[in-house]
């Protein structure tokens, strides 16, 4: 025969070997599982003593609810998903920061996921995201698709940086051409005729934009652009360097170097230090995305900041601002929001050599 002590002690044997319950909760207290509900996730009244009670009993036997599991039977969440395309990029890993502030300020948390600029591995966190149910999404979108598949899954949509869709989701962008065209007028107005572009892709409108700027700079100065002088090449440091290096042996005559973002800017810095040319002496560079590095090295970078980390804290903005909409019920447009850049001067840029 079983006592009520050692059926006691057979519950809580029971308990040891598994997570504890809702239901465990509502027994250690007396109370029903609805009452247990009530209590932990305030989805309904319970009396002060009684949530009491309850807390207390969860603490005995170290219960913790389940967020996720009321999460999905809620359909709602406080994570916001924020996708970006690589956290090594101290211009990334800035724009996470200024938005998990203001996530973290709107008692929200943020679920960050790297996708390393692959279309694949953005649609993969896409599904995780909606999976979760997460309400919103900060992206740096890479594919059209992804935003098109968050938009059906009735996830708010923030695209950062650069715009895929016009369709679907609000977008925050930097003046990519306002920027471009700051800096090269810079480099026209102190001299320099032989300008050398350094970009990486024009397919979004990031490098779209620069590579605008860029030109418009010089229809303004009524300079025409060398199409040789707009070296292309990928999104990484070494082929920056390599394509630099070609372009000089080609183009012994250019004074000038405008990378047009910080990736490639590293690249070419290394291919002037490894020639041993005098910056600005021999050979002006300047560049955009303004990063830690670029102010730290001497000469100090001539560069177009974006603020970013004020960047990302709009982004946030826009997006809790669209979730408080879609709340009320509104529908409003796609907006756009633009971040307006800033040239920031320093010692890399001079007039060219006699």
């Amino acid at each position: 025969m079983t006592t009520g002590a050692g059926h006691s002690r057979q519950q809580r044997a029971g308990r040891a070997e598994r997570p504890p319950t809702g239901s465990d909760v509502a027994r250690e207290a007396g109370v029903s599982p609805s009452t247990v509900s009530r209590a932990l996730n305030g989805s309904g009244y319970a009396a002060p003593e009684v949530r009491a009670r309850v807390l207390a009993a969860a603490a005995r036997i170290g219960y913790v609810p389940d967020a996720n599991a009321r999460t999905l039977r809620n359909r709602s969440s406080r994570s916001i998903g924020v996708l970006i395309s690589d956290l090594r990029n101290p211009f990334y890993a800035d724009l996470a920061a200024g938005i998990e502030q203001v996530l973290r300020a709107a008692g929200h948390h943020m679920i960050l996921v790297n996708d390393d600029g692959r279309a694949d591995e953005e649609l993969l966190a896409v599904q995780t995201f909606v999976a979760m149910r997460v309400p919103g999404v900060i992206v740096t979108p890479v594919s059209a698709r992804a935003i098109r598949s968050l938009h059906q899954h009735g996830v708010q949509v923030v695209q950062a940086d650069r715009r895929v869709s016009t369709r679907y989701g609000d977008a925050v962008l930097g003046a990519d051409e306002t920027g471009a065209e700051l800096v090269t007028a810079h480099l026209l107005g102190l001299g320099h005729r032989r300008i050398a572009l350094l970009i990486d892709e024009t397919k979004w409108t990031t490098g779209a934009g620069r590579l605008a700027g860029f030109r418009a700079a010089h229809a303004a100065a009524g300079v025409p652009v060398d199409e040789e002088l707009v070296a292309f090449t990928s999104f990484d440091a070494e082929a920056a360097s390599g394509t630099l290096g070609r372009l000089l042996d080609d183009h012994p005559d250019v004074t000038a170097v405008f990378a047009a973002n910080n990736v490639l800017a590293q690249g070419a810095l290394q291919e002037i230090q490894r020639r041993g040319i005098d910056v600005p002496g021999q050979l002006s560079l300047a560049a955009y995305d303004d990063v830690p590095w670029m102010s730290m090295v001497r000469p100090a970078l001539t560069t177009v900041s974006q603020h970013t980390v004020g960047f990302g804290r709009r982004c946030a903005q826009v997006l809790l601002g669209r979730l408080a909409t879609a709340t009320e019920g509104g529908a409003a447009r796609p907006s756009v929001t633009t971040i307006e850049p800033e040239l920031l001067i320093r010692d890399s840029t001079a007039p060219p050599p006699a």
